[in-house]
């Protein structure tokens, strides 16, 4: 009715709504998101293709149609009035048949003529059908046709295209990510570099002017659409017009609207094409660089207080044993959450929670810009790749910023900043045990004590003595860092001497069966952890545990700041005698500790991987002088652990000097009663011997009483026994005597 047109006169005068268009700026990203909204546009367009096929097939029925109906008539006409000149064997002349269908021919003439074109004869009729064809060919066929041969076929020739530009990127940069680190071939990095770089600008290239076609194909859509329809109105209405004297003003003004809308798109769509098409020379200039897997740092400056971030990243997964495949996916960051997305997901899926998390610097399989994110409680770990050193150094300055949570803030990156420099202010880092020593030096103009931040807390209270103290009494002012283990090979450790053969020599944790018996083999106590060096420097103070917290957070703070992410793996062995690093594919001891020097020892009051030890030695010459170490290691999750095993083994060997002490004790108490045995023993012999000579004594006074009451024979006897006797009887008379 009146009312249905009115409306639809509103709707074709009313603005057309906005068109969803594609980011052409987001081409070079290449992100999932915009893959996956590629993805609609894609389906989009198949969805239009397949209703545009749809759509043309029934406008050419209606163009075959009219062509058959033009054709029929006159064919029907025609043989009506032939019907008289037919000679039927039966029939023969029927003037009533033949009278009648002249009559019918006359009928049909007359409502074709008034159905179509009130004309007034066939021939007329079958003229201005012939005119309506053209027509429809013209305006109605003729704008479908195109669009569908034309604008869909190259939506589709520009869609494989972009597929092979997209495979072609994806196997220069899987080439590119397994160039090796140790054995760098200049030309085939070169290459390599040169077959990234094409391979890169070809598939921007080709996706900005693929995003361009669909975003066109949004508008072509509602051209090719109404555009043909338009078309076959405005012939049907020129059809009309010849023989009718009414015509509906209203839908003529319908199809009016219906052209100058028509009219307004195809201007905004050749508005919008002339934008893309800057926007494409644009981003071509200022992409150039970025199409370099590497990019130069100095002209693309390292962003170390981002909280977020995003990109490809190469993850390392474990296909057996010994063997490992690495896979390139799109990573991100959510909140305190590492995402992962694959090409063709619709989300992200999660990886790790990189709360409270710690991330290094590793070596994997000779490949470049490798970093390990480990999860807090160490039962979950992930090796990735990045595939420029800005972005290498970006995740790992991003991850570490999101484990302190500092992403919950409201200016997280404004928080981040004023952290990272107040820590590069508060340390003074050299990583270098050589330059340590030469830091440690007195200077010749002592600067002011930098300020410090309170430390993370205490266990327990605090004594009247360390209440009184400043983080500055802590930890020595201006003290160095030194960040890598120096094994005694090279450098002596202060206060730590080297015994012969100690250096370079491999050492089996649980004790050596060679010919000579090593240190550790008589101790109770062998237990082996992995830890990773975090750092060490000199602390003024080693009788409460802020001193270790506080050392642990200038040595965290140093290494986010200068960006010193590599630890070296050791393992911990604690025995009752000593602590042993000792390297875990080489088995030598890079360093000792001598158990009874390790005067205090603590773990992290948040992070339980965390943990320290302060190690008390002599300092020169002057024994009274110490000086105090504090090393701080990683583990995975067994900080408390390792305390626990290190207050043992001091346990162990107290109570073992202890029992040493006893044993000396009482072997001292047995050589005195030993000795105190044999002079009781030494006595009696004497008293005997005294006795022997009293009875001697005796006999021999009687035997001169004898003498005197004339026994001569006897006394003569024996005269001539002692003269037959000769000298050996005198001595022996004289020893018995």
């Amino acid at each position: 009715g009146r009312g249905e047109l009115r409306r639809w006169q509103g709707c074709a005068a009313a603005a057309m709504p906005g068109i969803d268009k594609l980011p052409i700026e987001e081409t070079l990203e290449d992100s999932p998101q915009t893959r996956s909204l590629l993805g609609v546009f894609e389906e989009d367009a198949a969805a239009i293709s397949n209703y545009v096929n749809q759509l043309f097939q029934a406008m050419h029925r209606i163009y075959d149609a009219q062509n058959e109906l033009s054709a029929a008539t006159h064919l029907t006409s025609k043989l009506l009035k032939e019907y008289e000149k037919q000679r039927f064997p039966l029939g023969g002349d029927d003037e009533v048949m033949s009278s009648t269908l002249q009559q019918f021919a006359k009928v049909i003439d007359e409502a074709i003529f008034l159905k179509f074109l009130a004309l007034s004869s066939l021939l007329q009729l079958s003229s201005c059908h012939a005119v309506l064809s053209t027509q429809l060919a013209d305006a109605m066929m003729f704008p479908i046709t195109q669009f569908k041969e034309r604008d869909l076929k190259e939506i589709l020739t520009l869609k494989e295209v972009f597929q092979i530009a997209s495979n072609d990127h994806d196997a220069a940069i899987t080439r590119y990510s397994r160039l090796s680190k140790r054995r760098e071939n200049e030309k085939i990095k070169a290459e390599v570099t040169e077959d990234v770089y094409t391979s890169r600008k070809k598939q921007h290239q080709t996706m900005m002017h693929y995003f361009c076609a669909l975003n066109t194909l949004q508008y072509k859509k509602k051209i090719a659409m109404l555009e043909p329809l338009l078309g076959y109105m405005q012939a049907q209405i020129s059809f009309f017009k010849m023989g009718s004297e009414n015509l509906n003003e209203q839908l003529e003004e319908f199809l009016t609207n219906i052209g100058t809308s028509v009219q307004n798109v195809r201007r905004e769509m050749d508005c919008e094409v002339e934008t893309m098409q800057q926007t494409i020379e644009d981003l071509e200039i200022a992409s150039d660089p970025l199409y370099l897997p590497d990019p130069d740092t100095t002209k693309f400056p390292v962003h170390r207080n981002l909280t977020r971030k995003a990109g490809y990243l190469n993850a390392r997964n474990k296909t057996g044993l010994v063997s490992s495949s690495w896979e390139r996916q799109f990573y991100f960051t959510q909140g305190g959450n590492l995402m992962s997305q694959a090409r063709g997901d619709v989300a992200g899926g999660l990886v790790m929670d990189i709360d409270n998390c710690s991330v290094m610097a590793v070596d994997c399989e000779d490949r470049r810009y490798c970093f390990q994110i480990t999860s807090f409680d160490g039962k979950k770990s992930s090796i990735l790749q990045a595939e420029s050193k800005k972005d290498y150094e970006e995740w790992i300055c991003t991850i570490n910023n999101i484990s302190k949570q500092i992403y919950l803030s409201e200016n997280p990156e404004e928080i981040a900043a004023r952290v990272n420099q107040s820590a590069l202010e508060a340390v003074t880092p050299s990583p270098s045990f050589q330059q340590r020593h030469e830091s440690m030096r007195p200077p010749a103009q002592s600067r002011p004590p930098a300020a410090r931040t309170s430390s993370t807390g205490s266990l327990g209270s605090e004594s009247a003595a360390l209440s009184a103290l400043s983080l500055d009494s802590l930890v020595a002012p201006d003290t160095p860092i030194q960040f890598d283990i120096i094994s005694p090979v090279s450098e002596d450790q202060p206060g730590q001497a080297k015994t012969s053969g100690q250096s370079g020599r491999r050492t089996n944790p649980f004790g050596e069966s060679g010919g000579s018996k090593s240190e550790t083999e008589d101790s109770i106590l062998h237990q082996l952890f992995i830890v990773r060096f975090l750092g060490s420097m000199e602390v003024k103070y080693d009788e409460s545990p802020d001193v270790v917290y506080e050392t642990m957070r200038q040595i965290l703070a140093a290494r986010a700041i200068h960006n010193i992410f590599r630890m070296t793996e050791s393992h911990l062995l604690v025995t009752c005698d000593c602590l042993k690093l000792i390297d875990p594919q080489t088995q030598v001891t890079r360093l000792r500790f001598p158990l009874p020097s390790v005067v205090l020892y603590a773990t992290h009051q948040e992070n339980r991987r965390l943990f320290g030890f302060v190690l008390r030695t002599a300092a020169g010459r002057a024994e009274s002088r110490h000086t105090s170490i504090c090393y701080i290691f990683e583990s995975n999750n067994e900080g408390e652990k390792i305390c626990d095993s290190v207050g043992l083994a001091k346990q162990i060997a107290f109570h073992a000097e202890l029992d040493r002490k006893a044993s000396e004790k009482q072997k001292e108490i047995d050589r005195v009663k030993e000795k105190q045995q044999k002079e009781l023993s030494k006595q009696k012999q004497i008293e005997k011997d005294l006795e022997e000579q009293s009875r001697l004594i005796a006999a021999s006074s009687r035997a001169n009483q004898s003498s005197g009451e004339g026994q001569f024979v006897v006394l003569s006897s024996s005269q001539s026994e002692d003269s037959d006797l000769g000298e050996d009887g005198k001595k022996k008379r004289e020893s018995e005597a």
